[in-house]
């Protein structure tokens, strides 16, 4: 099960990946992730805080200004998983599309679907606006 949303900044690639990166001032203006600690090193942990749940995923790509994603569990591997992507595009000098995707898999999934379709989508889309907002004030 895929959720994909996404959303036009005007900003640059750059100052969106600072905003993005810039895990210390998560608290200050992300509604959906409340925090962020660790370092966004591929094969590194790091530590996760949503207003609901604690995790943490292994980072699996960092590309500087295009692709930032990790994978993480719930429990055991193939129970409840999530890979966790933010892809920032350009559309032209002066805006980006930024795309904020999760594929879910496990044999949970189907019992979280609701949820996951209102809720974690719901908070996916207030990151975006929050993101947004900030980037274009940098």
């Amino acid at each position: 099960m895929t959720i994909e949303t996404s959303i036009t900044i005007k900003a640059t690639k750059d100052a969106i990946w600072q905003v993005l990166m810039n895990f210390s001032e998560y608290p200050e203006w992300n509604p959906f992730i409340l925090s962020i600690t660790g370092e966004p090193i591929i094969g590194k942990q790091i530590n996760i805080n949503l207003p609901e749940m604690k995790f943490k995923p292994i980072v699996l790509t960092n590309q500087k200004e295009q692709l930032f994603s990790w994978k993480g569990k719930l429990g055991i591997k193939g129970i409840f998983d999530g890979h966790h992507q933010f892809e920032i595009q350009q559309l032209d000098e002066q805006h980006c599309l930024f795309i904020h995707k999760e594929v879910f898999s496990g044999i949970l999934v189907p019992l979280f679907k609701k949820k996951l379709q209102t809720k974690t989508r719901q908070g996916f889309e207030a990151m975006n606006i929050a993101l947004k907002n900030r980037a274009e004030k940098a």
